[in-house]
């Protein structure tokens, strides 16, 4: 029937030439071949150069075509075909048939001979495919009965074999082509995105939907690990039902058992490039409680791992998912390796972009504190000791030792001794001078908002909290924190301090994330520590945690000979400031102010100036009402008197500024501004005290 044969050829050789469409051009040579050749099923395999590796290019099943992505439990990458029936088959010039159960003696293993004989198909014909006489591939055809073939079938065979070779070659280089362009323009997307994009979010949001492009998944994430840390997602995105891409919660799985919370065991897996699919899955996801949550709860049922890592940064690795069980192949994960310098600079570029960002947030807070600082300190010069009495010089010494060091520091001294002087000095002489010294008075705020002080909350935390706080020991990162009155601190805050000064970290209030923090503490207390750890109102692990390095600073009434160098270095600033004439100082006073105890130490004194400047009229300087303040507190109790407590001292103190004031307590002309505490802090010594204005202050 040569007129057939050639009409076959004919038609075939005119289908090749104008359909391009992979999947109507194969059926159409099927179906032209079923009606001259009987048979049940036709597979057409693909070899590369060297001829050591083949792949799957189409398979026919009674009609029923199957395309690469649609076949089998396996992927369709290359597949060595050494050891196996392909070898012999490569090795056979013509076209050659077999029997498949003599096949099968001697490839035993061979599975999908096996599934051809449960089908119940037995004969198996391979056709040779060659092109400019190179064999590229093979064509197989495979029936129930034995074919009877004649030698101008055979002779037809093998020049449709020739014929199918151009199509299988044609199709491979337009796909080939096709791919290369659907690359070359990801990888064009990607270098915009780069260039344009900023934000992490948006950044890597774009860089998933280019990649589903070309590869598509449900799932896209980059997950780095940095040394001696956890695992975290630096983005992660599932796919929606329109195809757009949305953030996941890095969260998500902590309310889950503990295994399945367990990151941590799959890292190993994601370190390696791989591609895991099908049964390979599966097996994974027995041995992985993360993986088979997610394979059950999520439906994902195959993986694609390429790290990212490079010399000297974080470990990193690309994960993409998808609820297809062959959605992967090498030839994916091939591709997905090209493109991991691009993702690997998107990475540092967000890495980078966020320290600038950090970094420009965190000058700017301590701009605005420091600025702050300036504001509610510009009337006190703390920036210079004055006095040489043998005590201050073992302060000076015990400073110089202690300052260059990351050493914990408590300063203790009745209140008024220059307890902030010394802290803003040892800041100032220590490595962290660059950064800021954050101080927070512990006494001046009420214990429900000092937590929320030190370390800040998030957003919604609790009633009235609207928006994200940073603490101050966030705030102090590379720099030193100043915690004034640390005895003031309530117990349960006293716990979370002492874990920040072992483990140098902490969280917000209704925060999850830990944050790490260096910074130098310098602590400081009015009251004996000793004491409140005894009375069982102050931690003991913490005090010992503070008292690394003390320095105890001495009251003014043991040091009378620093009296007049202070009243000189205060009556120039104060001239100074208030533009008035320098006044004599007569020695009745100077021997009055000498003798005083000073229960309010060296910022009584500065008060008493300060007065002492303003209202002075004449050539001397007038310190009116001062006679009678000192017949409250006199400098030293006689010889074999007794010796009032601290407690005692403070209260004279306080009924002393009181009476100057005329009973007022807060205001510009109150005790508060004199004593130089907070008015809610004055009030509640007063109460401690037991000092009533209506009665006491008459």
């Amino acid at each position: 029937m040569p007129d057939q044969d050639d009409s076959l050829l004919l038609y075939l050789n005119d289908a090749i030439a104008t359909t391009r469409n992979k999947e109507d051009l194969f059926r159409s040579v099927t179906e032209k071949l079923r009606l001259i050749f009987p048979f049940d099923a036709i597979t057409i395999l693909t070899l590369d150069a060297e001829h050591q590796y083949r792949r799957v290019f189409l398979r026919d099943y009674l009609g029923e075509m199957l395309l690469p992505d649609q076949i089998g439990r396996k992927p369709l990458g290359r597949t060595p075909i050494e050891g196996t029936p392909i070898e012999l088959f490569v090795r056979q010039p013509h076209l050659h048939q077999y029997d498949l159960t003599e096949l099968l003696d001697t490839y035993p293993q061979y599975q999908p001979f096996g599934a051809l004989l449960e089908r119940g198909m037995r004969y198996f014909t391979v056709v040779p495919l060659r092109t400019s006489g190179h064999l590229i591939g093979l064509l197989s055809l495979v029936a129930r009965r034995h074919p009877d073939f004649s030698p101008n079938d055979i002779d037809l065979l093998e020049k449709i074999g020739s014929l199918v070779a151009v199509a299988v070659t044609n199709t491979l280089a337009f796909e080939d082509m096709a791919r290369r362009e659907q690359e070359k323009s990801m990888q064009l997307a990607l270098n915009n995105a780069l260039l344009s994009i900023k934000e992490r979010g948006e950044l890597f949001r774009t860089i998933a939907t280019e990649i589903n492009h070309v590869v598509p998944c449900d799932y896209f994430g980059v997950r780095v690990r940095e040394p001696n840390s956890p695992v975290r997602a630096l983005a992660e995105f599932n796919k929606q039902s329109d195809g757009t891409f949305a953030p996941l919660d890095e969260n998500r799985y902590d309310d889950l058992p503990h295994p399945v919370q367990n990151k941590e065991a799959v890292v190993e897996l994601f370190s390696k490039p791989a591609v895991y699919v099908g049964a390979d899955f599966e097996s994974l996801s027995r041995q992985y409680d993360l993986l088979r949550y997610i394979r059950e709860q999520r439906g994902t049922q195959s993986i694609l791992c390429a790290p990212l890592d490079a010399n000297g940064e974080p470990a990193a690795a690309l994960i993409l998912a998808s609820h297809q069980p062959l959605a992967f192949t090498e030839e994916t994960l091939e591709l997905i390796q090209t493109l991991v310098p691009q993702i690997r600079l998107a990475i540092q570029n967000v890495l980078a972009f966020e320290q600038i960002d950090a970094l420009r947030t965190q000058l700017e807070r301590e701009r605005t504190y420091l600025i702050d600082e300036i504001n509610t300190t510009a009337a006190a010069r703390l920036d210079d000791f004055v006095g040489g009495s043998a005590v201050m010089q073992q302060v000076y010494t015990r400073l110089a030792q202690v300052a260059p060091t990351d050493t914990t520091v408590l300063i203790t001294g009745e209140t008024g001794t220059g307890k902030e002087l010394v802290a803003r000095a040892l800041h100032n002489l220590s490595p962290r001078k660059e950064r800021a010294l954050i101080k927070i008075n512990c006494a001046a705020l009420p214990a429900q908002l000092i937590e929320s002080e030190l370390f800040g909350h998030e957003k919604g935390a609790f009633t009235g909290a609207h928006d994200r706080r940073i603490g101050k020991f966030e705030l102090a990162d590379g720099g030193t924190i100043f915690l004034d009155e640390v005895g003031e601190l309530p117990l349960d805050l006293q716990a979370k301090l002492l874990r920040v000064l072992q483990e140098k970290e902490f969280e917000r209030i209704g925060g999850r994330r830990v944050i790490h923090t260096d910074v130098r503490v310098i602590a400081a207390t009015n009251r004996v520590l000793e004491d409140e750890v005894a009375a069982g109102h102050f931690r003991a692990d913490l005090y010992y945690r503070l008292n690394v390095f003390p320095i105890k600073l001495p009251p003014l009434r043991e040091r009378p000979e620093d009296i007049e160098p202070l009243m000189r270095h205060f009556l120039e600033r104060f001239t100074k400031q208030m533009g008035k004439p320098v006044r004599g100082l007569r020695e009745r006073d100077l021997k009055a102010l000498r003798q005083y105890g000073w229960p309010g130490n060296v910022r009584e004194l500065e008060h008493v100036l300060e007065q002492a400047v303003i209202v002075s009229q004449g050539p001397f300087l007038e310190f009116a009402g001062f006679s009678a303040a000192a017949q409250v507190a006199p400098a030293a109790p006689e010889a074999g008197g007794p010796l009032k407590t601290l407690k005692d001292q403070e209260r004279d103190h306080i009924l002393a500024a009181l009476r100057r004031t005329g009973g007022r307590v807060s205001g510009p002309n109150g005790a508060a501004v004199l004593l130089d505490i907070n008015p809610k802090t004055l009030e509640a010594r007063m109460k401690k005290l037991g000092i009533q204005r209506t009665v006491e202050v008459k």
